[in-house]
């Protein structure tokens, strides 16, 4: 059975011109990544695909341009998730 691997990125919208990677691990540091992720209500989706992408990747280093479609796709999720919550919870 493979371990759970999770990532972290951030994005500065005014210091950075793409996503950095915050964080990334696999067994328990992975597990506390998601954990702290579901705390603070950030959205998490799962792609097998870019985590074998990003875990080549150094914690601060930049996105590569090969998978800036599939960021913008994430960032398109976060963004409409967002947009979901306020809906839903914002209803005075």
């Amino acid at each position: 059975m493979k371990k759970q691997q999770a990532i972290a990125l951030k994005w500065d919208p005014y210091l950075d011109k793409t996503p950095r990677l915050a964080a990334k691990g696999q067994g328990l540091l992975a597990e506390e990544i998601l954990r702290v992720a579901r705390e603070n209500d950030i959205p998490i989706r799962e792609d097998h695909d870019l985590i074998q992408v990003f875990s080549l990747l150094d914690i601060g280093e930049s996105i590569p341009p090969e998978v800036h479609t599939a960021i913008a796709e994430i960032l398109a999720f976060i963004y409409w998730t967002n947009q979901q919550y306020t809906e839903i919870f914002d209803q005075d």
